[in-house]
């Protein structure tokens, strides 16, 4: 044994010597460069920690952020649709800075008729455009759309100093304002609302020419503070339609007048339903919330047809009190119907609330609702218990959008009331999509301004995972199969997911499908369900109610992981490169005790010629092996020899009969881990996964030495389409067998 084992180290030290005298010689040809491997910590892209975002990725004993809260008294001019409004705002100044001027977000303005939102797209001949489109594109005049802004005051009701740059205001402070105080003033505005319907807005009004009625989904209505932090300061970038919103937290007190005959929700809590609601409603209401079972009608559809057909000259007021949220949002209109029950929370009672005209039914009466507890239900078990008292979704043509508590989802039937199964699930994912903002970004509220993956995509993974509780052959569209066609497109039309959402190219791809992928394939294939879940409820839980950046995203997830994924961020988040991993050759080995001429030529310049010199050694050679051989070729003496002394029998050695030297390649870009099926003769299956660590030292290919005990007769690598593979005709072990592995793909692309 001594002796076998010196011989072995003088070969290995003068092999070693070979390779390394060959990596000299190479010196001398090659010039330096800088460390470019995939692994490489992300020291160069992250923002450095501080006492505010810490390294660990929680927020840092000297974390601060600003308070907003706002008194609102609003009226609906559902005649002439119109809606104004006063404001008195209460800033809390939190941080450590001292403000000179407040930044206040004007949306509105996206719509005045000097808005440059539209001259920074290029927008060619379509092919196709629906009436409505074309009218509003080449026919109709230009929307007197933007805020009025009657009187800027202070609390005393003296005017303030403010300028205004298209989408935002600046408000100049008669005197600084100093870390820990407070400045109140007073805001009274008005606004035209817009049909919402032919340029898909994300606010305003339906017009229903069946009946006259308006249906208003009503958002980003009144002046809004935009966020000041540690991170950047004011976010202050201009609103272009696209990047959404970045807020602060606040408690809103809101009043809203309505024609009488209109039903109304909003965020926060309704205050005065005897007041705005009928007895038999009032009753139907309370019995709402003691219905865990199925929705309550609170407002029927007869209800709703009579008030379409009547138009109160009365008015009403809705009060709404709502606290420690980011936003208010509102839906009102005579047409209607209202349906509600309850959701046990960890213990809590949670309203789930859809409203929706006759149009919507019969597929919203059946679906909304429960979607909207389903929903609420998953996101808790994967975040934290939903913190509020109600969630609402409303039905709004060609709508997708989301506010505290409440939010416009589509999904119409055909006017005779029957629907495909495409509508329908369009519809439960819509509103699946939307509810789900509340824990991202309405509650983790990261910047949508700067970061859309960080609200939509996270949101998007969760929505996933909710889709298939709900369904497990739900289509959910976030699969890491279902973002291959984009990134194998052309790479002049992709961007990385972190770029700032006004300049990708593919918005939906981009910001949505593809940060969702990443994270299914992280949760399913990288980290597991277990790990994945603790990492990403304690990202959720740190970051309730607070402003997370990505870094603290991926800091967290590392820190309660315990597993170094800045591979993965850099790949899949900051590059467009692809996965790409295939079978390059398979060699199939025998043992011998016969050195190789191969071995001979590469000992033969330090002094080992003769095989005798390597007799100590047992070799796997490439040699043609013949039927029934290799068995034989196991029977070495010197195996035979070393198996006698130091096992029982050769039964409890374990001997392998075949030997296989699998070379796997890596075109794309992405350093993935290999996922690889082996197939054997007797129809027997084995599964291996060799994390993505595999590639740190050869980022172009390595090798794997299989030993089994019976043939093997295919290999395929990501049976299960599990890491975007761009590529899959490499993915096969022999190529003629490949039509095997096209139809399992093409099956499960079609599911």
């Amino acid at each position: 044994m001594k002796r076998i084992y010196f011989t072995t180290m003088l070969l290995f030290l003068a092999i070693s010597s070979a390779l390394r005298a060959q990596v000299e010689e190479n010196k001398t040809t090659q010039k330096g460069h800088t460390n470019t491997n995939k692994f490489k910590q992300l020291k160069d892209e992250f923002n450095t920690p501080n006492s505010q975002h810490t390294a660990s990725g929680a927020p840092g004993a000297n974390y601060t952020q600003q308070k907003v809260d706002y008194r609102m008294d609003i009226v609906l001019d559902d005649a002439n649709q119109k809606i104004y409004g006063e404001e008195n705002i209460t800033y809390h100044n939190n941080s450590e800075d001292t403000l000179e001027y407040l930044w206040v977000q004007l949306d509105q303005n996206k719509r005045a008729k000097d808005s440059k939102t539209p001259d920074i797209e290029g927008d060619g001949a379509e092919t196709y455009y629906t009436p409505e489109k074309f009218a509003s594109h080449f026919i109709d005049k230009p929307f007197e759309g933007g805020f009025h802004i009657v009187h800027v005051n202070n609390s005393k009701g003296n005017p303030l100093s403010y300028h205004i740059n298209r989408t935002m205001m600046r408000i100049d402070l008669p005197k600084p304002l100093a870390s820990g105080k407070k400045f109140k003033f007073n805001i009274k505005w008005w606004y035209n609302i817009n049909n919402h319907v032919p340029r898909r807005d994300r606010s305003g009004y339906e017009h229903f020419p069946t009946d006259g009625n308006n249906l208003y989904v009503i958002a980003q209505f009144y002046p809004r503070l935009a966020v000041y932090n540690n991170v950047e300061g004011w976010q202050n970038m201009q609103f272009w339609g696209r990047s959404e919103f970045a807020l602060e937290f606040g408690d809103f007190k809101v009043n809203i007048t309505t024609p009488k005959d209109h039903i109304l929700n909003a965020t926060g809590v309704l205050k005065n339903p005897k007041e705005v609601l009928t007895k038999i409603q009032l009753k139907r209401f309370k019995k709402a919330q003691t219905s865990f079972e199925k929705p309550v009608l609170i407002v029927t559809q007869a209800e709703a047809e009579l008030a379409e057909t009547k138009k109160s000259k009365e008015i009403k007021t809705w009060t709404f009190d709502a606290k420690n949220v980011r936003d208010f949002a509102f839906a009102s209109s005579r047409k209607f119907i209202w349906d509600g029950m309850a959701v046990n929370i960890a213990g809590k009672s949670v309203m789930a609330y859809s409203l929706y005209p006759k149009e919507g039914n019969p597929l919203w009466e059946e679906y909304s609702t429960k979607v909207v507890a389903h929903t609420l239900k998953e996101y808790s078990k994967y975040t934290f218990n939903y913190p509020y008292h109600k969630a609402i979704s409303v039905h709004s043509k060609n709508q997708g959008m989301e506010y505290p508590q409440i939010c416009w989802n589509y999904g119409r039937p055909r006017p005779d009331g029957t629907y495909s199964d495409r509508t329908r699930d369009a519809m439960i994912g819509v509103i699946t999509h939307e509810i789900g903002h509340n824990f991202f970004p309405m509650i983790v509220n990261s910047d949508e301004r700067q970061w859309t993956w960080m609200d939509e995509g996270l949101n998007s993974f969760v929505e996933t995972l909710t889709e298939l509780s709900f369904d497990s052959n739900f289509e959910t569209g976030n699969l890491p199969r279902d973002i291959v066609a984009y990134m194998e497109g052309d790479q002049s039309g992709i961007s990385p997911i972190m770029t700032q959402g006004n300049n990708v190219h593919q918005f939906g791809p981009n910001a949505y499908t593809k940060p969702a992928a990443g994270l299914y394939m992280l949760r399913k294939t990288i980290l597991g369900g277990k790990l994945f879940d603790h990492a990403f409820q304690t990202y959720a839980k740190r970051w309730m109610f607070k402003h997370p950046t990505p870094e603290d995203f991926f800091r967290t997830m590392e820190d309660a992981s315990a597993v170094d994924l800045d591979w993965f961020w850099r790949g899949w988040f900051y590059t467009t490169d692809v996965t790409d991993i295939g079978i390059k050759s398979v060699q199939q080995y025998r043992v011998t005790d016969k050195p190789t001429e191969k071995m001979m030529q590469l000992v033969k310049p330090y002094g080992i010629t003769t095989p005798e010199q390597l007799r100590p050694f047992i070799y796997l050679s490439t040699e043609e092996i013949t039927e029934g051989e290799p068995e034989k070729a196991l029977q070495v003496k010197l195996l035979d020899d070393f198996i006698e002394a130091n096992y029982k029998s050769k039964e409890e050695a374990k001997l392998p009969t075949y030997f296989y030297e699998v070379t796997f390649d890596k075109p794309g870009g992405l350093v993935m881990p290999i996922l690889v099926e082996y197939t054997y003769a007797d129809g027997s299956k084995e599964r291996k996964k060799y994390p993505a660590k595999i590639w740190r030292k050869n980022d172009r290919e390595v090798k794997k030495i299989i030993t089994s005990d019976i043939e093997i007769k295919n290999i395929v690598i990501d049976p299960d389409l599990e890491t975007a593979d761009v590529d899959t005709s490499n993915n096969l072990w022999p190529k003629a067998k490949s039509s095997l592995f096209d139809k399992k793909k093409e099956k499960l692309l079609k599911e």
